[in-house]
Formats: structure tokens, sequence, C-alpha cells
């Protein structure tokens, strides 16, 4: 059995990922801790997240780097603020540590893309070379080699899993920015309580217009200029993302099938429907499953795509586990093929 650490555990993502990693067959917890700023230290975690009662005791411990060393893991999953990340994660990389971060820590290219999209300046730049972008599903080669992975934004995923098959293929007027507009379950604005996210308050809004941190992560790794608007929706989770691009000449319909066939055609984590199925955030709730729909205006030559996750499995927690999965040799989407909590519907 994997033995790994989870830092930040109290959180919906961290929380997430523990339900994962207990139901995965060759991996369990061996400690979970708060973050650099948890109050829900020295508790029990089905105290905090009720789905956890009944279940074993899932103490989380006051953060100890020590003491995660001590452990001698084989993994280290960081679901801590940014700047917590950088720090925890330069520090136990430098021990020999295999991390998997699930903040923005690592996902850009410089320090200055921090100074300007997230607010804080990067101490560790070294890293950001280092660190290899966790998209399981199109960079599984370098995840099987990598010590420090950077697991994508939920936002990005949705984006990037469809786009970038195309981007690569030639398929794309990269001349003309790419369109994504997507709306996100509150969960995806975290834990924490703010006033937008309380029950009388939340609403269906746009937000971040053309200047949300996620957006230089979708172009840097997208490969295209991309102008993206974000939604907060009356829901608790899912991304539904509706994507429009401008087509390189003589592409149709059928080209974009084929190359986005052919690409996941053994990847069980993103799903291409037939034509006139539309993707739903019901349909992918609790699994780690991008479900894909897609129609071409050949008029005007645009290729508008719909994409659907649950940003806490396929955009945060599940994609982690993916990537633990290929980094250690074992199937990639062990652990992987049910859904984590009950469909709301039928998929």
């Amino acid at each position: 059995m994997l033995n790994t650490i989870v830092i930040g555990a109290t959180g919906y993502a961290g929380a997430e990922l523990v339900s994962l990693l207990l139901r995965h067959p060759s991996t369990t917890p061996a400690a979970l801790m708060g973050s650099s700023r948890a109050a829900d230290e020295d508790r029990d975690l089905a105290d905090l997240h009720p789905r956890f009662r009944g279940g074993p005791p899932l103490p989380v411990l006051p953060l100890d780097l020590e003491a995660v060393l001590a452990l001698e893991p084989d993994a280290v999953f960081l679901a801590t603020p940014h700047e917590a990340s950088v720090e925890h994660g330069g520090w136990l990389h430098d021990r020999g540590v295999r991390v998997f971060d699930l903040s923005a820590a690592f996902r850009l290219e410089s320090a200055a893309a921090y100074r300007r999209h997230y607010g804080f300046d990067h101490t560790r730049p070294d890293l950001l070379e280092t660190a290899v972008y966790g998209l399981a599903d199109l960079n599984a080669s370098m995840i099987r080699d990598a010590s420090l992975v950077a697991v994508p934004g939920c936002y990005p995923t949705s984006m990037i899993l469809p786009v970038r098959p195309l981007v690569d293929a030639g398929l794309v007027d990269t001349s003309d920015p790419v369109l994504v507009d997507s709306t996100s379950g509150v969960s995806g604005a975290g834990r924490s309580a703010r006033p937008h996210t309380s029950f009388c308050e939340v609403s269906l809004q746009a937000y971040g217009a053309f200047d949300h941190r996620h957006q230089p992560e979708m172009a840097r790794h997208g490969a295209v200029d991309v102008l993206f608007t974000p939604h907060l929706g009356a829901y608790d989770r899912g991304i539904l993302s509706t994507i429009h691009l401008r087509l390189a000449e003589g592409t149709c319909e059928a080209d974009v099938r084929t190359v986005l066939s052919t690409v996941y055609a053994d990847r069980p984590g993103v799903n291409l429907l037939p034509a006139g199925t539309w993707p739903s955030v019901a349909a992918v709730r609790g699994t780690n499953r991008c479900d894909l729909g897609l129609v071409v205006d050949a008029t005007h030559g645009r290729l508008m795509i719909s994409s659907a996750i649950d940003n806490l499995v396929k955009g945060a927690a599940g994609q982690a586990v993916q990537c633990l999965n290929l980094a250690c040799g074992l199937p990639v989407d062990l652990g992987l093929t049910t859904a984590s909590i009950p469909m709301a519907v039928a998929p």
C-alpha cells in the first residue's frame, strides 16, 4: 500500500481527496493535517464533514512538516492556500518527497505572473520550471517521472481538455482568441464563509471577466489566447463551460470529432458525447469524468464546445489521484471508476 498524507484536509477539495484515498485499493492516508491557516485542527474530519460519520477515525493533526518526513510518505498532497503551498511544497520537494499540489502555486511560468495574477511574491521561482502540469489525460508521460506535480485548476481543466488537442492538430485559427464562459457551483469558491456565497445571497452572476486568475493558466497550457468569463451558479458543485473558437480554414465537424476521439480513445477520464447530446453538471456529479459535446457552424467557421466536470473531482481531487496513479505505475483510473457521491440523476 502506498503511504500518503493530505495537508489541508478540511477544505472541500481536501475532504474530497480523503474520500477518494479511503476508497483507493492501493493507498491509504497515513495522516491528515490542517493547512497553515486552518482553525479545524485536533478534530475529527467527520465533525467537519458529516459524510465521514460511521467510518474510521480521521483525526486532523496540526501541520508539522518534520512529522510528515518521519512518516516516510510515498506522496504528499497539498490542498492549501497558494502561498502556503509554495512554502510547504518547496520544503518537502527539497527533501526528496513527491508532492502533488492542488493550489495554483506551481502552474504559471514566472514569479512576475504570480505578482500580477495572484498578488504575492513567489519565493521559489526555481520550482516553476521543475513542476509538471498535472493534466493527467494529456501529460501522462511527464507525470510518470515528476517529483512535483501542479494539479490543474478546475476551470482550466474544463477548457484545456477539449481545446489543446485541436490546437496541436492545427484545427484552430489561433489568430482569434478562444472565448470561454464557465459556470461553477459554490464549492468552487471554497469553504470559508463569504456574503456572496451565503444561501440568501447566491444567485447566477458573472465575476472576474477577462482578468480571472485562471485565464493565464488556460492560455499557457491551452497554447492559445483566451478571453474567460466565469459565473457563480446557485448549486453546490460542478462546472459547465461553453467554449467558442474559430476553426482553421477547411475544418469540419468530422475533423474535430476524429481528433478528440483519437486522443482520448484510451483515456477514461474524457468522454466525447454523440452529436446532439449535451453534457450536464448532474451527469458528472461525483465522477472523475469530463463530458464533451460540440457543434460546428460551417457558415461562420465556428466551433462551440460544451464541457462538464465536477470541480471537486475532475477539477481537483480526482485529477490529483490520477497523477498519483501515473507517478506510481498504477492504472490511471484506479480508484476512480465509480462516483464518489450518489448521483443526483442517472448519467
